[in-house]
């Protein structure tokens, strides 16, 4: 059963791909965009703190948030590779009547609303995050082990899965009422707060980013493994376990959604 799903959930994928890249130049246009527009933020980071100027941010180099902006930049682009229709559930799914064809699919219906779109331009973002990764990692001295990459994958899956369990548990308000514009734009706009150091915030803000919404997971944490700061240490190793938690209440937040559409329909 589950190697049938998978077969199905990559059958999705390899039809989108075929359609995506029927249109080649449109496709490199917006892939070069991403790259683009990733590294415009890096770039805005650089030429902001240039050491002349600024040095640090409360105590925080250039560097470091360099590479937590990488952290969060790679963590960003994984979501948003299968995040797409989230955005805009609650017009084109429950408003405009769509989501009753996914129900009537043998299929679960939270993974065909998440890969039936794919961002695949995301790709760009990823390179960019990446080369800023490993750029503020040899600014800082930081000599990548077996260890290091193993962390750098584990803890940018789990930054994505934090982003997605969020925008899941947004999603599934739809359910309760018809929102054509949604809600997903201002909490979107939330994440910018975790491309920098999270003790540079007020205090409000830096609880909501812990422990209402938690964006500081998925990139300020996780980069702390490789700034050996010890009180941030505790925070660094719950990240995976914030991601299972988180993506715990959005499924149920779903399940519990789907059944009170289902029982409208009745």
């Amino acid at each position: 059963m589950i190697y049938r799903s998978v077969a199905l959930y990559a059958a999705y994928f390899a039809q989108f791909l075929k359609a995506r890249l029927a249109y080649r130049a449109d496709f490199a246009a917006s892939l070069l965009s991403n790259l683009v527009g990733g590294a415009a933020g890096v770039l805005f980071v650089f030429f902001l703190m240039d050491g002349k100027t600024i040095t640090n941010l409360r105590g925080w180099s250039r560097e470091e948030i360099l590479l937590i902006y990488g952290f969060s930049t790679i963590a960003m682009a994984l979501f948003s590779f299968v995040s797409f229709n989230l955005f805009r559930f609650g017009d084109r799914y429950i408003v405009q009547g769509n989501f009753d064809r996914v129900l009537l699919r043998p299929l679960n219906s939270l993974c065909q609303v998440l890969f039936e779109t794919f961002n695949i331009e995301s790709l760009g973002t990823l390179a960019v995050g990446l080369a800023v990764v490993s750029y503020a990692g040899r600014r800082l001295g930081i000599a990548f082990t077996a260890m290091d990459y193993l962390w750098l994958l584990l803890g940018s899956l789990s930054g994505a899965l934090i982003l997605l369990a969020v925008f899941i548990f947004v999603a599934s308000l739809s359910f309760h009422f018809e929102d054509r514009l949604g809600v997903s734009a201002p909490v979107y706009n939330l994440i910018n707060f975790s491309r920098y150091p999270l003790p540079i915030f007020h205090p409000v803000i830096q609880f909501i980013l812990q422990w209402i919404i938690p964006f500081a997971f998925s990139a300020f944490y996780p980069a702390a493994y490789f700034l050996k700061r010890p009180e941030l240490l505790p925070y660094c190793y719950a990240v995976p376990a914030v991601a299972v938690v988180r993506l715990a209440i959005a499924g149920t937040a779903w399940s519990f959604g789907v059944r009170r559409y289902c029982d409208r329909q009745l």
